[in-house]
């Protein structure tokens, strides 16, 4: 793969991933933790975009987590060239507003990935980019659209339109998380992809979508970023300003508004790793389906996911479990309902 123009790596790491409580907290998110294979979701994120193809990553992130994201980056020799620190969470369309500003505001390509997901299959990851870039050169806004094997209603999906570059669609609409119903029939019809929040587009063509659908917000990231403060590569985008952007994601903000949207569609074993049940289904199980680590003893045990950093989990005659320990807090609850999760968590702010 040639082009003259280098692809600038656009990771996002704000989120929490409360989801996977309670290994992944606030203060540290699943991003910095190993949960798929020995290197963090973060570092593997950087792996898949690295090399003579593409340049150095701009890492748009929380302040407190600026020398760990340094550090980890560090110990893979992918070192960002700006790692922007929000002072507040504003959503996905400001954030990527800011890496747009730090690039330069020119016609970079961006390929903005978020910072928590899974993608096995990087050669097709990479062959779905080449599919892209002419229409990105052209000043399209892309985004790649991930083949559905189930009935998803977690995710927003996206119904592909007429080919208008080989591998590349006009995106015919964006749908919210649907009804389990009609995600069925969405999978059923062959039509529609997950929206795996994954996009490629140039720099100013994304703020100049910005300008036209979402004004404020892109005032408010130029003005943040043009009164920043720098520390080395860490740049510190002005408080006040940055809270003046309205807080949405880009999906909202900017690719289901804009005329010239496309999507690529792409096998590439996707996971966005959003819970427990999620983890199991894309982890190497034995030969009872379960998932677990050297200090777990399981006897009769089967189809359960077992995780521990610290205390020795014994388990005799269950099945269908997701167990996990970290620190003093104890999660468990049955397979299929992990993103209740968010339930526990919203309970327990309530004591």
């Amino acid at each position: 793969m040639q082009s003259a123009t280098a692809i600038v790596p656009v990771i996002l790491s704000g989120g929490s991933g409360t989801r996977l409580w309670p290994i992944s907290t606030r203060e540290r998110p699943k991003q910095l933790l190993c949960l798929t294979a020995e290197e963090t979701m973060l570092q593997l994120t950087a792996r898949r975009a690295s090399g003579p193809r593409f340049g150095a990553p701009i890492v748009v992130a929380n302040a407190a987590h600026a020398q760990e994201i340094e550090d980890q980056l560090g110990e893979i020799g992918a070192a960002a060239q700006a790692l922007v620190l929000e002072p507040m969470g504003r959503n996905t369309a400001p954030a990527i507003a800011l890496a747009a500003v730090a690039a330069g505001g020119d016609a970079t390509p961006l390929l903005v990935m978020p910072s928590d997901h899974v993608i096995a299959d990087v050669p097709a990851f990479h062959a779905a980019i080449e599919a892209a870039l002419p229409l990105v050169a052209e000043g399209w806004l892309v985004t790649f659209g991930i083949a559905p094997d189930s009935p998803e209603t977690g995710y927003g999906w996206i119904k592909v339109g007429e080919e208008i570059a080989p591998g590349a669609h006009r995106v015919d609409r964006f749908v919210e998380k649907p009804a389990r119903e009609k995600a069925e029939a969405m999978l059923t019809d062959g039509s529609h992809a997950w929206n795996g929040g994954i996009f490629l587009f140039r720099a100013d063509m994304y703020l100049g979508a910005l300008g036209t659908h979402a004004p404020e917000m892109r005032v408010a990231a130029e003005t943040a970023m043009s009164r920043a403060r720098h520390e080395g590569k860490r740049v510190y985008p002005e408080a006040e300003a940055f809270a003046a952007s309205p807080s949405e994601s880009i999906d909202y903000a900017v690719m289901e508004k804009a005329a010239q949207v496309a999507v690529v569609p792409v096998t590439m074993g996707w996971s966005d790793v959003g819970s427990w049940d999620a983890l199991h289904a894309i982890s190497a199980r034995d030969e009872n389906d379960n998932v677990a680590g050297p200090e777990v003893l399981m006897l009769e045990t089967s189809g359960c996911l077992v995780r521990s950093d610290r205390a020795r989990i014994s388990m005799v005659g269950v099945k269908d479990l997701i167990v996990v320990a970290s620190g003093e807090d104890i999660l468990i609850l049955p397979r299929g309902r992990s993103q209740e999760v968010k339930r526990l968590l919203e309970a327990m702010k309530r004591d």
